[in-house]
């Protein structure tokens, strides 16, 4: 079977899943220039955990992990199938501790997304968690451990935001991003254009930049799982390239 593409992109606001914006239009586009996965496996910003956790359900539900947004939004149902086989399967190719874990479902960073991308909800979703006690470097190697995957119909779906600080958001800022953050964003975007992926696993070397645009990992690690599981041949193209209230990046990147 041919090599699926992957995608990581940035998710931002919930509000994106009910809103007709630049980057929704762009999520929809993505879907339409690759071929229609078999199975998707989504590793989200907002299942963040002690230890590696993989969805195994035939039916995960759909979660509702933000607070004070509109009604419609908590109206969104996600009801894809899983895939329990192909959560077995994953599950022995990880060689770090992992275990089966369905106390959460498809959360924001996936459905929001997806709602655009695949409306129909036909195709087999399952998250893998953010294991919040490993370094960087056990995420990229995770990712390579899942490369196999790409060869068997599954879309690898990272999903985050390259710049996240929700503390220092400028509601007056709706679409530029503060100097820190477009020079962390286009850092990362530079090394993972030039496949140079060791400085973007030691991202933390920029510094304040580093501090201010990663403030916590767990938004900035879907990346890492995407990377390594990319090879020499992967075209890349960045999209949504963009900042929403100062301290937030959409640039997203898909990786053919």
């Amino acid at each position: 079977m041919s090599k699926m593409p992957m995608v990581f992109v940035g998710h931002g606001s919930p509000m994106n899943a009910i809103e007709d914006n630049q980057y929704t239009r762009n999520w929809r586009e993505i879907a339409k220039k690759i071929p229609k996965p078999e199975s998707i496996i989504s590793i989200s910003a907002h299942w963040y955990t002690k230890g590696t956790r993989i969805m195994n359900e035939e039916n995960p539900k759909t979660i509702y992990d933000m607070y004070g947004f509109p009604k419609e939004l908590y109206e969104i149902l996600y009801n894809s199938p899983g895939n329990p086989k192909l959560a077995e399967h994953t599950k022995s190719l990880i060689t770090t501790p992992n275990i089966f874990d369905n106390t959460w479902g498809i959360d924001h960073g996936t459905w929001s997304v997806l709602v655009h991308m695949y409306p129909e909800r036909d195709i087999p979703v399952f998250q893998i968690s953010i294991d919040a006690t490993a370094p960087p470097e056990v995420h990229f190697k995770i990712g390579k451990e899942l490369k196999s995957l790409r060869h068997q119909g599954v879309l690898l779906f990272g999903t985050g935001n390259i710049v996240h600080n929700l503390l220092l958001i400028d509601w007056g800022r709706q679409d530029n991003g503060f100097d820190w953050a477009h020079e962390f964003d286009d850092f990362i975007q530079e090394n993972i254009e030039n496949k140079k992926h060791e400085n973007v696993i030691n991202y933390i070397s920029l510094g304040e930049n580093a501090k201010l645009s990663v403030p916590t990992p767990e938004h900035f690690y879907p990346i890492l799982y995407i990377l390594g599981a990319t090879d020499g041949e992967d075209k890349i193209s960045i999209f949504n390239k963009g900042y929403t209230m100062g301290s937030l990046s959409m640039t997203s990147y898909l990786f053919v």
